[in-house]
């Protein structure tokens, strides 16, 4: 079964770039990713594999083009 996760950012303030995630359109979780250390959490406190997912698009794409993207998709 295929899984897709759509992340949006929200801010980019100091020691933490925060996205709202979730599975297609429902922006229900959010995540923050320190810049500095590439560490990833979920508010929730549940790091499942969607949030795995979507941090790694993130991530990747920060380190292809050095910023982090306005929006991410992944798709299984």
């Amino acid at each position: 079964m295929g899984m897709m996760v759509v992340a949006r950012r929200t801010d980019s303030v100091g020691d933490q770039v925060r996205y709202e995630f979730g599975f297609e359109d429902r922006f229900d979780r959010v995540l923050a990713i320190d810049p500095g250390t590439m560490e990833a959490r979920v508010e929730d406190g549940n790091f499942d594999q969607a949030a795995s997912a979507i941090t790694a698009k993130i991530v990747n794409a920060w380190r292809s083009s050095g910023e982090f993207p306005v929006r991410a998709l992944f798709a299984s």
